[in-house]
């Protein structure tokens, strides 16, 4: 049997890690290292919402985009974006996780609050 090869993939902002075989999609790996990612297609390219963001550096240790991903996300490749049910690692990468749009507007409106409170103190 041949042995497999592993490569780390570091998610930001998080920072958390996980070492995974090759071949591996983006999606598995976040699973793995306890990464959120959303998705509603199964992990067959259809919702767009597993998108994320290649650091500079790690586009080459990714496979090349397939038919489905260069169709769906057309120039959003030219600017490091990646369907993370597609994209499988082929080495070490960094890839960034868009916040949930949800757990954004939550922040968002916990921020205000306390900003108001802040205000209220002065």
């Amino acid at each position: 049997m041949k042995p497999q090869h592993v490569s780390p993939i570091t998610f930001l902002p998080s920072g958390k890690s996980a070492n995974v075989p090759n071949g591996v999609t983006i999606l598995d790996a976040a699973r793995r290292a306890g990464i959120h990612i959303a998705t509603r297609c199964g992990g067959k390219a259809g919702c767009l919402m597993c998108k994320v963001h290649i650091e500079d550096g790690s586009a080459s240790s990714l496979s090349p985009p397939g038919e489905a991903e260069r169709r769906k996300l057309g120039g959003l490749l030219d600017d490091g974006i990646r369907l993370a049910c597609q994209a499988k690692l082929a080495g070490e990468a960094v890839v960034s996780v868009p916040e949930d749009p949800l757990k954004a507007a939550i922040r968002k409106r916990l921020e205000e609050a306390k900003k108001g409170e802040e205000d209220r103190l002065w």
